[in-house]
């Protein structure tokens, strides 16, 4: 079979040499960069029921009993900042990422990359704020490892967590279950944490009092889920902000979610922190709040439940889902006027997590 080469005006072009891609920051930000990695990538590769579900854990049945599993890794900068360290993080972020599946958090490993050179001390301080923070959520770290690599190689310090719990039968919560009349739930004021890392890091050119949301919200969602069962889908908004984790549901349940300006919940000082840095609060990363879609008829009990909770008191009603337009998340501005809320495509702040 005769094949022929590209031409311009005439002339005979070399075939192009295969495009060479590198891994860049924006795909660690969880936005449209991050879906696209993983859906090239990864889910080809490791195809299977649990993965492709899409959800914040991979649930699985080990004779007759659910399991809730989830890995996190946590490479943020600096290792300390206002109410939080690595360390909370490290264990409230896969506390969290287990709680979404309404699953009952129990156990966690821990894995540290140890960077030549890092103090003990800073090692022995952030040890005790994980188990602290092991403690007020009620699991143990049963396991871990470590690894120490050459100085300049790690920043300090790198730590992956996986944790794992067990989900009641009458259960059913995932990011695919959202359905048309639920009423869209959000446990308090977002962009608390993305701010105050960049404050710590001092890059917003003022000071600030902001500090980090980081916080374990499994006892939120045990009461939640004894006022109803009828809690389709939660999930906690870290990176990419509550924007990107609405536009996630909306694309796995193909629903429309309507939100509505003037009820979402932003500090005064975080506000003010992102008009001064262009930044839109939807957008900034969150460590210790989660939206809920229930069904209407629970909504307020849910709520009420909510608001008894140490990190539900600010909880409240921000939107309502609907059929149309699928896959879509739209904004009902102060303003009267309706627009769309996308999913970043690259990094907004780099390192939060």
């Amino acid at each position: 079979m005769k094949s022929s080469l590209p031409s311009f005006q005439g002339a005979v072009c070399p075939v192009p040499l295969p495009h060479r891609e590198n891994i860049m920051i924006g795909h660690g930000s969880g936005g449209k960069m991050s879906r696209d990695l993983i859906a090239r990538v990864f889910v080809p590769a490791f195809d299977n029921e649990a993965l492709n579900a899409g959800d914040d854990s991979g649930v699985v049945t080990i004779e007759g009993s659910r399991l809730a599993i989830s890995t996190d890794s946590h490479v943020v900068w600096p290792l300390f900042f206002p109410g939080g360290d690595i360390g909370r993080l490290a264990v409230c972020g896969t506390v969290n990422d287990v709680a979404m599946m309404g699953a009952i958090p129990l156990y966690l490993s821990a894995g540290f990359i140890l960077e030549e050179g890092l103090e003990i001390q800073i090692l022995e301080r952030i040890i005790a704020s994980m188990q602290t923070a092991a403690d007020e959520a009620g699991i143990s770290i049963i396991a871990g490892d470590t690894k120490v690599v050459q100085k300049n190689k790690a920043d300090g310090l790198y730590i992956n967590t996986t944790g794992i719990g067990m989900i009641s039968p009458h259960v059913q919560i995932s990011g695919s279950h959202a359905k048309a009349g639920d009423l869209v739930l959000l446990s308090g004021p977002i962009g608390d944490h993305g701010i105050a890392v960049l404050g710590a890091r001092g890059d917003l050119g003022f000071t600030s009092e902001i500090e980090s949301d980081i916080a374990p919200l499994n006892h939120l969602v045990r009461s939640m889920l004894q006022a109803s069962p009828e809690i389709h889908t939660l999930r906690d908004p870290t990176r990419g902000g509550l924007a990107t984790t609405l536009n996630e549901i909306a694309i796995q349940s193909q629903v429309g979610i309507h939100i509505q300006e003037d009820r979402i919940p932003i500090r005064l000082s975080v506000a003010a922190a992102c008009e001064m840095l262009g930044f839109d609060p939807l957008y900034i990363a969150n460590e210790g709040k989660l939206v809920a879609f229930v069904a209407p008829q629970a909504a307020e009990r849910v709520l009420e439940a909510m608001q008894r909770e140490r990190y539900g008191k600010e909880a409240v009603i921000i939107g309502e889902v609907r059929s149309d337009p699928a896959g879509r998340v739209l904004l009902h501005t102060t303003l009267g006027s309706t627009r769309i809320v996308d999913i970043p495509s690259g990094e907004l702040l780099p390192r939060i997590c």
